[in-house]
């Protein structure tokens, strides 16, 4: 966090201190994730992802007033946009795979305004695997912002429960839409780097940003076929 943008610094302060008015005592942590927690950020590229955890159930009217005091409109995002999800701290506890979220909010000046009110609204078709694959990566590295670590709020999931949501996050970006011709499909960069980060996560246990992750298993390629990048037999790298 020492590199971050000092707007987005300023920005997450700020969107603790009004997530502190609206639960009061019932905030038990706010934590940084995604390109932030894992030291990725990228001005004009990233999105800011932050979990907030609960100590209960959300009544409909605090969802509301989070939302209201959070959206873009209210709390000007510097970044593409905010992806906010609220979570109950057994949920987060609990190293379930399911989504389990409180309310997800998703605002900002390039970001298509969302919000979810509950986990049973998700369409499946969205997918259902961000949450728990969201939570394994905060246990790893989430960047505390209010609280305690967020090591000791979330569980990481079981090795089952991940290889299964790691496969069903490919298969998504698999069914996406391709455009006709040789042109790259909409988000074809993330679903590739997508892929290695989660077969980093599979090889070496750790979540790397995607972009790292990619650079790793170039490296591991390189470690085991030697720097010229051909396999020992001439045969072709797989």
């Amino acid at each position: 966090m020492a590199d971050l943008d000092p707007a987005v610094r300023r920005y997450l302060g700020d969107l603790v201190a009004a997530a502190r008015d609206v639960l009061g005592d019932d905030l038990v942590g706010a934590y940084a994730a995604g390109s932030v927690g894992l030291g990725a950020y990228q001005p004009g590229r990233s999105d800011v992802d932050v979990a907030l955890v609960c100590a209960d159930v959300l009544d409909p009217a605090r969802r509301r007033e989070l939302v209201a005091r959070l959206r873009h409109e209210a709390l000007p995002c510097p970044a593409r946009g905010l992806e906010l999800v609220v979570y109950r701290l057994a949920v987060a506890r609990s190293g379930t795979p399911e989504p389990g979220f409180e309310v997800e909010l998703n605002t900002g000046a390039r970001m298509p305004w969302r919000v979810t009110w509950s986990a049973a609204d998700r369409p499946a078709g969205d997918g259902l695997f961000w949450y728990g694959l969201d939570r394994s990566i905060l246990h790893q590295c989430g960047y505390t912002l209010f609280g305690p670590p967020a090591a000791e709020v979330f569980t990481d999931l079981s090795p089952a429960d991940l290889r299964r949501l790691l496969t069903d996050a490919l298969r998504w970006w698999l069914a996406l839409p391709t455009p006709p011709g040789d042109g790259p499909a909409p988000g074809a960069e993330d679903a590739v780097l997508g892929a290695c980060r989660a077969l980093v996560k599979l090889r070496h246990g750790v979540w790397l940003s995607k972009v790292d992750a990619g650079r790793r298993l170039v490296a591991d390629v390189r470690s085991a076929t030697g720097a010229g990048g051909a396999t020992g037999d001439g045969g072709a790298v797989t």
